[in-house]
């Protein structure tokens, strides 16, 4: 973190309890079907105020994280996040376009889960699925501890 201090590379921290919803398969044909569990999170005045501030100046906001990017979407009104606590059940899939963010680090996910279906709604169902096929030929870890990717 200090590295990517010295870089100009500033941090905000955020907190979303995430449950059983995040890693439930979809199991509905229909996605408008799927119901996302509601997940508790916070984020602060200071960090709502970092992120603000880098949009405003023109800087990325790369969350790292699907869950990070979840709170960042779920509170993002106007063009402005607004800090606070609650709760969301926001689920994003294609085609639902992303507006709160400029990239995104995460890891590769499982097949029909609602992490997939995020990271395919931010870039695209084709390229993630190429990037997928790359990712298997290659071996890379999947889930949690696996490897992972910037999407910008």
């Amino acid at each position: 973190m200090e590295t990517l201090e010295t870089k100009g590379v500033e941090s905000a921290f955020l907190t979303l309890h995430i449950s059983w919803g995040t890693f439930q398969p979809v199991r509905s044909k229909n996605l408008d079907e799927h119901i996302m569990h509601s997940e508790e999170y916070e984020l602060s005045e200071e960090s709502a105020g970092k992120i603000n501030s880098a949009r405003k100046e023109g800087r990325r906001v790369i969350p790292v994280g699907t869950t990070s990017l979840r709170v960042i979407e779920a509170t993002f009104k106007d063009g402005t996040n607004i800090p606070g606590k609650g709760e969301t059940d926001i689920f994003i899939y294609p085609p639902y376009e992303i507006k709160s963010v400029n990239g995104l680090i995460t890891n590769f996910h499982t097949p029909r889960s609602t992490l997939l279906m995020l990271v395919s709604a931010f870039a695209g169902y084709d390229n993630i699925m190429n990037a997928y096929r790359e990712a298997v030929t290659l071996k890379y870890r999947f889930y949690s501890y696996g490897d992972s990717m910037l999407i910008v």
